[in-house]
């Protein structure tokens, strides 16, 4: 029994300062020996109170005797509890610490000590000293160590990883008496491997021998190297090169090594030449070279010396074996030979029998035969490399097995069906019937003859689908044609004893299937195909056709079919795409397409073959005519301005020139303009050149006022391509009126109610001087209001103008109308006498006269009419020839215009024309009204 302190409810505290902590219904002191406290033991806790555990807290032992100077009581406490007291530190362990990985270079050159990675050391380190050893405990013997002032683990000398690759230690803080006060910190140092190893070869010289007949590519001699780096890296990550070939004939590439495993074998090119070689012996100068396919890296070199000799690889005859044979076994047969070195040989027998081959090439037979078992065996030897490469075919011949003749002809077994092409010719040899007999070779009771059962001849048919020799049993095909994909199961009878009814038989069958041939050329299912529309301005990668081709050929590879164009697309404007084994073509625009360059194409297609076709070549078929149609894309015009801008003072008169709309490229088209939203009517475009005029005097303008109106051009081939751009006029003030030179105009008349007729006024000036200056002539009314409202001016040409009534009605009576003209930077004003008048439903003028003083006579009153009459016709006379004038002047003549009134002169009263016959007579052909309303004329081409 031990005896320990236990505290019951009442009792006091140690004089030490310790305290007590609760385990079940016992409370335990924790006391301070010396400098060190013992700590409590940890005790389990309730869930809803779980224990809180530190990381660095280290469970000790329950002290065997605790001296306390308080009131205990001393109780004999069963073991048990002292065994509790034992093992609850021990079931509450502390937390391991993680393991740490760190990775060194070998050989490392910088400076050392090197610091690899910080410890894990208690923040707060209790008295005690960092201890480093390896992972069983014992003290680490090498270049590490701790920096006890940072917690640094240390290297203090470069490693070598092919010494050691890993180092595995621990590092544990401990009191002087070695008690373990933190840790252990496992720790795995890695060691990071350099390629510092040169590789080596096995030897310095290899030598061997090559046969002639040896396949190109089965290695004769495998070269070994080793690397001591890292296995798995790089670094030693060997690939083998030949440096050079002595003799370089009949070729300089007679030989080829496999980079990876050293495998040195025949090139194609090498076996096609050393057929043809002499014997003799080539050298090779070989390297082996780390650092895989990269250009760094160790390297080794080795000579290897290659001996070429005669193949001696030769079939064999029979070999005949009397069944039974009464000699030691294994009893040797026959021998091959392989003339190369490093040679494996292997036997197989067909069917298996009693045979085996030894290192030399020796064939023996294991044991006795039993020719009623097996009469005949066919041996195939195999001569092979290390690797189980075969270096050559193999050796064929058949063991005989002599026996009585007491069997029935055997037909030997065949494997899967024999294929024959289609449309081959009569006499093609199908197959070769081999049926065996366990009689006697070459006696009667092995003589065979084969009968051809099955296909039979088909009715009204000349001839069979095959032949059959009934002494070789060789079958060939016959008359009848066969078609592809064809199953034909061929019946021959083979009976021995010549075929003697006495003569024993058997049935031979042969599976024949008739295979397909690339025989039948693809093609196009459509060979001209609709003809394509596309824009001009269409993108590149647009589908223009899709085109279907068919192959009446049945296996896969006869189908495939590729495609190209053959003609009609020199600038590669096209293309085509589709998918390896499709029946289909897409043919694609690959750039972009001109309607002036080429405006149509007619591209050709051909499809053919991807497998080399049999028989006659493609037909017309095989071609396909896509004809593509280029659509002309008109661009819309552009003018050579985005805005434009006009200043004129508001007293710019009639007809005066502005600006001239002009296109960015006038050599391209023709454009007619117009204006729109000319709200004012103030102005007016030629049609043709685009000059823009005043129409009429700019009345209700104001100085710095700003008129906009929208010139549209418009394409004369193509109306629906416009363009539009601002025109913006900028009114300034009238410039200083000049002085005036006046100028009387003779007499009019005009009708009120107003008509549909104005008076012609005349610019042209009478100095011979002005009027030889070219130029147009601007007419505007005089400044009088009056005059603005009752009166209005239209342009004619560039030197007259109409005058006509602005007015519904003006009171009738004489007027003289002021007009100012300018021309040339010269201004004059012109007094138009104008008589207004009432007149009859003729168009006559009808004026008032006063009563007169005394009545003339009848005779006065004819001569005054006659007089009166001779007059009005001298004036009309007179105005006619004034208005031929004015067409001679005009330059406007030939162009479309829209004039406001059609009349180009008015007729005085007692004309014999009405204004409506005037107006018959002097409207220019093609006219007619543009505006019921005003009556106006718009006068074509072709005027007069």
């Amino acid at each position: 029994m031990l005896l320990v302190l236990s505290y019951m409810l009442s009792a006091g505290k140690c004089h030490d300062g310790g305290r007590a902590s609760s385990l079940g219904g016992l409370r335990v002191w924790r006391l301070a020996v010396g400098s060190r406290t013992i700590p409590e033991p940890q005790v389990l806790s309730s869930r809803r109170n779980p224990p809180v555990k530190s990381s660095t807290t280290l469970a000790r032992p329950c002290p065997s005797v605790l001296a306390c100077s308080v009131r205990p009581t001393l109780t004999m406490v069963p073991a048990w509890l002292w065994l509790l007291c034992f093992s609850i530190p021990q079931a509450f362990p502390e937390a391991q610490p993680a393991e740490l990985s760190v990775e060194v270079p070998e050989n490392y050159g910088g400076n050392f000590p090197l610091y690899l990675t910080k410890l894990p050391l208690p923040h707060e380190k209790p008295e005690g000293q960092i201890v480093l050893s390896g992972d069983s405990g014992i003290p680490a013997e090498g270049p590490f160590a701790v920096d006890s002032d940072s917690g640094f683990l240390v290297v203090t000398s470069a490693l070598d990883r092919e010494e050691q690759a890993e180092y595995k230690l621990q590092v544990t803080l401990e009191t002087g008496d070695g008690y373990v006060l933190w840790g252990p910190q496992p720790v795995i140092v890695h060691v990071k491997d350099e390629n510092d190893q040169v590789p080596q070869f096995s030897q310095t010289i290899y030598r061997a021998q090559l046969s002639q007949g040896t396949r190109p590519g089965i290695p004769f001699l495998f070269l070994e190297a080793s690397d001591g780096d890292a296995p798995g890296t790089a670094n030693s990550d060997l690939q083998f090169h030949v440096l050079s070939q002595t003799p370089a004939q009949p070729s300089s590439d007679m030989f080829q090594l496999e980079p990876r495993r050293g495998a040195l074998a025949l090139s194609p090119e090498g076996s096609t030449s050393l057929d043809r070689a002499l014997e003799g012996s080539y050298q090779l100068l070989v390297q082996v070279k780390d650092m895989g396919d990269q250009a760094i890296g160790h390297q080794a070199t080795a000579t290897i010396e290659v001996s070429i000799v005669q193949s001696t690889w030769v079939p064999l005859e029979p070999i005949h074996l009397a069944e039974n044979l009464k000699v030691p076994y294994p009893h040797p047969i026959a021998q091959v030979h392989w003339s190369g070195g490093n040679v494996h040989y292997h036997l197989e027998s067909q069917p298996p029998g009693p045979f085996d081959v030894d290192a030399d090439g020796k064939l023996y037979v294991t044991m006795e035969l039993d020719r009623e078992a097996q009469a005949e065996y066919l041996l195939q030897a195999w001569a092979q490399n290390s690797h189980g490469e075969d270096y050559a075919k193999p050796l064929e011949f058949h063991v005989v097995v002599t026996d009585e003749n007491d069997n029935p002809p055997v037909c030997l077994p065949r494997g899967s069906s024999i294929s024959i092409p289609e449309l081959s010719a009569p006499g093609t040899e199908v197959t070769q019937l081999l049926a065996e007999d366990a009689d006697a070779p070459g006696s009667p009771n092995s003589h065979i003859v084969y009968q051809l059962l099955t296909p039979e001849p088909q009715k009204g048919a000349e001839g069979r689908a095959f032949a059959l020799d009934p002494t070789s049993g060789s079958v060939t095909l016959g008359t009848v044609p066969l078609q592809a994909g064809q199953d034909i199961l061929l019946q021959v009878l083979a009976i021995d004893l010549a075929g003697a009814e006495e003569g024993l038989s058997s049935m031979c069958e042969v599976e024949i299937t008739i295979t397909d041939i690339n025989d039948h050329a693809p093609e196009f299912t459509i060979s001209q195909i609709e003809p394509v529309s596309l824009p001009e301005d269409v993108e590149p990668g647009t589908l223009v056709a899709t085109l279907m081709a068919t192959d009446a050929d049945l296996e896969p590879a006869f189908r495939l079919m590729e495609f190209a164009i053959e003609a009609g697309d020199k600038e590669g404007i096209f293309g085509l795409d589709w998918e390896p084994g499709s029946d289909h073509v897409q043919l694609k625009l690959r750039k972009n397409l001109s309607y002036e360059a080429i405006p149509h194409h007619k591209v050709v297609v051909v499809v053919r073959n991807v497998e080399k076709l049999v028989g006659p070549g493609p037909g017309p078929e095989a071609t396909a005519t896509v004809t593509v149609l280029v659509e002309r894309v008109m661009l819309p015009p552009k003018l050579d301005q985005e805005n434009y801008e006009a200043s004129v003072p508001i007293s710019t008169p009639a007809g005066s020139h502005l600006l001239t709309i002009q296109p960015s490229d006038p050599m391209n088209r023709t454009l007619r303009f117009s204006l729109v939203n000319d709200s004012e009517g103030w102005l007016c475009i030629k049609e043709v050149s685009g000059e823009v005029h005043t129409a009429q005097s700019l009345q209700g303008a104001q100085p710095g006022d700003t008129y906009t109106v929208l010139v549209e051009a418009q394409d004369a081939d193509e109306p629906r391509l416009s363009a539009s751009a601002a025109l913006v006029v900028h009114f300034l003030k009238p410039p200083p009126a000049p002085a005036l030179t006046l100028a009387p105009m003779p007499t009019r008349f005009l009708c009120t109610p107003r008509q549909d007729y104005g008076v012609v006024v005349s610019g042209l000036s009478e100095d011979p001087n002005l009027a030889s200056v070219p130029g147009p002539y601007s007419f505007a009314l005089g400044p009088n209001p009056t005059v603005q409202r009752d009166w209005r001016l239209q342009p004619l040409n560039d030197s007259h103008a109409y005058l006509i009534l602005a007015l519904h009605w003006v009171e009738p009576g004489e007027y003289e109308v002021p007009v100012v003209v300018s021309h040339n930077a010269h201004t004059w004003q012109l007094l138009v006498q104008v008589i207004v008048c009432r007149c009859n439903v003729e168009g006559r003028c009808l004026r008032k006269v006063g009563r007169m003083k005394g009545m003339p006579t009848k005779l006065v009153a004819v001569g005054t009419l006659l007089g009166t009459l001779a007059a009005i016709d001298e004036v009309t006379m007179a105005q006619r020839d004034l208005l031929t004038c004015l067409r001679l002047y005009s330059q406007e003549i030939a162009e479309p215009r829209l004039l406001p009134h059609s009349h180009l002169h008015a007729l005085g009263p007692g004309e014999e024309e009405g204004p409506e016959s005037a107006s018959r007579q002097h409207a220019p052909e093609g006219g007619r009204l543009s505006d019921p309303g005003s009556r106006s004329w718009e006068i074509g081409p072709g005027s007069n």
